[in-house]
């Protein structure tokens, strides 16, 4: 059967999962065709094996990242939660397996939510070792968000030491923190580095997961749906109902006429 005696349909099933090899082939039996929805389908595919090779060469570059800065074993470390008025700090630690891939890695804040949960079960299913460490907000009141950005990232540290991993070097987003000989720190380290940014994801994805189980004890603020960030909503929740036992009260009082605590 010639080429152009299939109809579009059968083309379009054809180029739907067609490798760059396939794709290759067919375009030269398709030339001729001169029907538009022929044309429209090879130009989708074209601009689908494009953007697949990006992203192939983006997921290469994040593990290249991490296999030029240790000699066989890295640890990624990324926190989550920094900012918000209620709820816990979080900080992620993953070692990966540099010579596997997985697909979408990427900074947590880059991949669509329905998305993250899979690519976060797919990292603690393959990963070499991970944790996940909290700071509670009482913690953060009573000593401050740096020395419990220093706590937490420690407190990872020796999870991943007590998993019986040895490691290289220890992969920091952010400003250094100075907590190990073997620290790096990398500035959009979870956009830069494969490792960090599975740290980032499993955080992310730990991290929101509690807020949505806090959110059924304290259903006012809707922690649900604003994982404690200073939302409009949250604020006027806030104001209205006054503050709950975990939020942070040093974050909180510029929202308050009157103090709570």
């Amino acid at each position: 059967m010639k080429r152009n005696d299939q109809t579009v349909e059968a083309i379009n099933k054809l180029l739907q999962h067609a490798t760059p090899t396939e794709f290759a082939t067919l375009k030269r039996s398709l030339l001729a065709d001169t029907r538009k929805g022929v044309k429209e389908a090879l130009a989708r595919t074209e601009r689908r094996i494009a953007a697949e090779e990006r992203e192939t060469m983006r997921l290469e570059a994040l593990y290249d990242f991490d296999k030029a800065l240790c000699h066989s074993c890295v640890l990624g470390l990324d926190e989550v939660g920094r900012g918000p008025l209620a709820g816990p700090l979080a900080v992620g630690g993953v070692v990966l397996d540099l010579e596997s891939r997985i697909a979408g890695l990427n900074d947590s804040k880059q991949i669509p939510e329905d998305k993250r949960a899979q690519i976060a079960e797919e990292i603690k299913q393959t990963a070499r070792a991970w944790t996940v460490q909290y700071v509670a907000p009482e913690e953060i009141d009573a000593q401050g968000m740096s020395a419990c950005l220093r706590k937490a990232f420690s407190a990872a540290i020796k999870a991943i030491e007590e998993q019986g991993i040895a490691f290289d070097a220890i992969l920091l987003d952010g400003n250094p923190l100075r907590l190990d000989e073997r620290e790096h720190n990398v500035v959009k380290g979870d956009s830069k580095s494969a490792s960090i940014a599975a740290a980032s994801i499993i955080a992310k994805v730990d991290r929101d997961a509690r807020m949505r189980a806090l959110a059924l004890e304290y259903p006012a603020y809707a922690f649900d749906q604003n994982k404690g960030y200073a939302s409009e909503s949250h604020i006027a929740a806030i104001k209205s109902q006054g503050l709950c036992p975990i939020h942070r009260k040093s974050f909180c009082s510029g929202f308050l006429q009157d103090s709570l605590f």
